[in-house]
């Protein structure tokens, strides 16, 4: 049976494919498009994942969208009708789209795909967010919190999933959100809303949390896990230009120029440790309320907050919770994933769950295409057996070069994980200021990930609050990782944890360790990415350092690489030294 899941028209768009329950394709909008955050319509995402296995829309049984259109636009109404005529600018350019656009999802699927109408389903885009987390997850049953900006009404929810089915337990409906809360202090740093939060996570270290108690007069936490926003503060629930009203600046200050938001301040860095810490006392009150409703010892998150790796680590810590799944892509994106597996387990009560083992579920160049492209674009390039390829990378790398790598499916999720990367040496102190001024083009202040061999992890980081796994699991274990059971924490494949770097390893590894003696590393394994495996096994062998510094392949605002094509733009307009692409070498 094959399901085409779909998300779109927020941000993030994407496609997804499954047949029988297992994850065939994945892939985000913006990466074929190049446009980052690309919410238009999946058309290009959707292609992919057919090609990808060789399929024609007549082979899909059923296609079905992350969430119910008319519910969201009813809730836009309600929300401006209550809030006019303050709303009148957000209401009118709402209309617009809706009206035009977002209401018709259903006949532009069925026109694309040229469906019939009775075989596209709409899920609802917490239950979608929940879907995408439990059912790639190793556990037989699990809590599941989910948390985001907004969806239909719902801002949060709880549930509980066993076996195949997931049972909602309880929402938090818009306005109150901690998505949109945390965001508005994005915005009042001066980033951008919907991908500016990053950075306020990456600027969090190298603050104090000065403003916690300035902070906490604007939300209340509440004995049920729930919270209460004070909206004298905030002006997100009516606006779609300005998140914070005057109070907040008559609280905190003015707020950042935009212009010179990259130019952090310890002011600035310090409001950033304040919202980061507030945002997880919120998400801790939740999760503990949830622990008790459950009693369960398995914590499945998803929502765009669950990609905060600060806030996740602490929940493992902190929580009561076992053991935490987080799938790569909990945003918007993965909904499209959640609304394709609802509909297979819970809807059409199949049982067979697969899991979610690695993340390389994108598009593929084979050599043949690469070699395709540097030919007829005469562009200089060698070739290299694998063991030579790893051998010279790992060499060039200790020498202080910078590679640009793409390998094999693209990344489904926006953290690089070994397949669209750039890497250096960790051990340079100034590698973090030399690829983020001459690489990226990007902000000073932002961090960048270790990715290190897993049966090395413990060794450089500090993992003590990995906690053994409990019971009820599913059969997805490996034994790659010798000497250390971490096969079970699947958030450390994906980049979702922060964790503190052993004092040793501090100051071996500066480029990768944050201000605060954290990093967010990437364990690698030898089943999942046998040629990264190499590559940092020779680059351990010749420095006895397990990891490498990786880093998205990209530029400010552009998204990950996909293609050949991409990667060698990226190449030639940035500081990387030697790009790599499958067993080819092009260097400057």
């Amino acid at each position: 049976m094959n399901i085409l899941g779909i998300s779109c028209y927020y941000h993030d768009a994407a496609a997804v494919l499954i047949s029988d329950g297992r994850i065939l394709a994945a892939a985000e909008e913006e990466r074929f498009s190049r446009k980052k955050h690309d919410a238009g319509f999946p058309k290009k995402a959707i292609d992919y994942c057919l090609e990808a296995d060789a399929l024609s829309s007549s082979d899909l049984d059923y296609v079905v969208f992350y969430e119910k259109p008319f519910r969201k636009f009813h809730r836009i109404l309600i929300s401006s009708l209550s809030t006019y005529p303050r709303s009148y600018a957000s209401f009118r350019e709402a209309m617009r789209l809706w009206m035009t656009q977002k209401l018709w999802i259903k006949s532009e699927i069925a026109s694309y795909l040229k469906l019939p109408e009775d075989k596209i389903f709409f899920s609802e885009h917490h239950l979608s967010h929940a879907a995408s987390t439990f059912y790639p997850s190793p556990f037989k049953e699990a809590a599941i919190m989910t948390v985001d900006g907004v969806g239909e009404w719902a801002t949060a929810s709880y549930s509980f999933g066993s076996g195949n089915k997931i049972k909602l337990l309880k929402e938090i409906n818009f306005p109150r959100s901690i998505g949109l809360l945390y965001s508005a202090f994005t915005a009042f740093l001066g980033f951008e809303v919907n991908e500016g939060e990053w950075k306020v996570m990456g600027l969090a270290p190298y603050g104090k949390p000065k403003y916690q108690k300035e902070i906490w007069q604007t939300v209340k936490m509440n004995g049920d896990g729930s919270f209460k926003i004070n909206f004298d503060y905030f002006s997100f629930h009516y606006s779609d230009r300005y998140s914070f009203s005057k109070k907040l600046v008559s609280l905190l200050g003015p707020p950042l120029d935009p212009e010179k938001a990259h130019l952090s301040s310890s002011r600035s860095a310090d409001i950033a440790a304040s919202i980061q810490a507030v945002i997880e006392e919120l998400l801790l009150n939740m999760a503990r309320n949830l622990k008790k409703i459950t009693s369960s010892d398995n914590l499945c998150l998803a929502g765009g907050v669950a990609l905060n790796s600060v806030a996740n680590y602490r929940l493992l810590e902190e929580s009561g919770f076992k053991n935490i799944f987080i799938q790569p892509a909990a945003g918007d994106s993965g909904g499209a994933l959640g609304a394709s597996l609802y509909l297979y387990h819970h809807v059409l009560n199949r049982l067979n769950r697969t899991g979610m083992k690695h993340a390389y579920l994108g598009q593929e160049f084979d050599g043949g295409k690469i070699l395709h492209y540097l030919q007829i674009n005469r562009f200089p390039y060698r070739k290299l057996a694998d063991k030579q390829l790893v051998d010279y990378c790992a060499g060039q790398i200790k020498k202080g070069k910078v590679i640009g790598w793409l390998q094999g499916r693209f990344e489904w999720g926006p953290r690089a994980l070994g397949h669209r990367s750039i890497l250096a040496d960790p051990r340079n102190p100034k590698m973090k200021d030399i690829i983020n001024a001459k690489v990226k083009f990007r902000e000073a202040f932002r961090p960048f990930a270790p990715s290190v061999l897993a049966e090395k992890a413990t060794e450089v980081f500090d993992l003590s609050a990995l906690k053994h796994p409990g019971g009820g699991k599913l059969s997805l274990r490996s034994s790659d990782s010798p000497g250390v059971n971490l096969t079970d924490h699947f958030p450390l494949r994906f980049m979702l944890y922060v964790v503190p770097v052993r004092p040793f390893w501090r100051k071996k590894v500066p480029a990768v360790t944050h201000a605060d003696n954290t990093a967010r590393p990437q364990l690698v394994y030898k089943d999942s990415n046998p040629l990264y495996y190499s590559l940092i096994s020779a680059f351990h062998k010749k420095t006895g350092v397990p990891l490498l510094l990786n880093t998205s392949f990209n530029l400010k605002g552009e998204p990950i690489v996909a293609s050949p094509e991409d990667a060698y733009s990226t190449f030639i307009r940035s500081g990387i030294d030697i790009l790599v692409m499958g067993n080819f070498i092009c260097e400057k």
